[in-house]
């Protein structure tokens, strides 16, 4: 290829009555002269952020990611304000959140999701049953509870520690680790609820 591409160099070279000055395979590379955007780069970090909060509060409360929630932000940043001002299009396609309006929420069951600092407050009156998504949360947080209060006996055991083979004591501390990382996110979940 780069001997053909010399070729097709040269020869549309003399085409148009010039002959070339430097063969292409011996040139310099262009040298770009751009600049990242500290403001442009800020404002994808802010629109990420959102985003990834967004959709894991979704997840978190069993709201269909497809679902298009509106949301509040009563006191915006300048980060924020200038980003929803300029990229509402992608945050709707990507938070796939409604316009977001800049100031107080209507008063009910709502979830707080954060953009870095920025603090949106999304209304969920008829977006899920509450009280039963309540019921829900509470109920599995209680089984992790009871789950780590029992790896927790098991690993406190010396005897245990001691004997067991390394592969079971290892298993032991990963549940612990797994179940410990489930009882947050569900409190997480069940402070979201208000």
């Amino acid at each position: 290829m780069p001997f053909i591409t010399e070729e097709l160099w040269h020869a549309q070279g003399t085409t148009s009555g010039r002959e070339r000055p430097y063969e292409l395979i011996l040139a310099q590379w262009p040298n770009p002269r751009a600049e990242v955007s500290k403001e442009a780069t800020d404002a994808i970090d802010w629109v990420i952020d959102l985003t990834t909060n967004v959709r894991s509060a979704k997840n978190e409360l069993g709201i269909p990611p497809g679902e298009k929630l509106a949301a509040f932000v009563p006191s915006p940043s300048d980060l924020a304000a200038s980003t929803i001002e300029r990229s509402s299009a992608a945050i709707e396609r990507l938070a796939r959140l409604t316009p977001v309006t800049v100031g107080e929420a209507p008063s009910g069951p709502a979830m707080q999701v954060t953009a870095l600092s920025d603090v949106f407050v999304i209304p969920l009156e008829g977006i899920i049953d509450i009280e039963a998504e309540k019921t829900r949360l509470s109920k599995a947080l209680e089984a992790s509870q009871k789950e780590v209060k029992s790896l927790d006996g098991r690993l406190s055991n010396p005897h245990f520690v001691e004997r067991a083979k390394p592969e079971a004591v290892e298993k032991a501390k990963a549940d612990h680790a797994h179940h410990s990382a489930e009882v947050e996110r569900l409190q997480t979940a069940l402070a979201r609820l208000g």
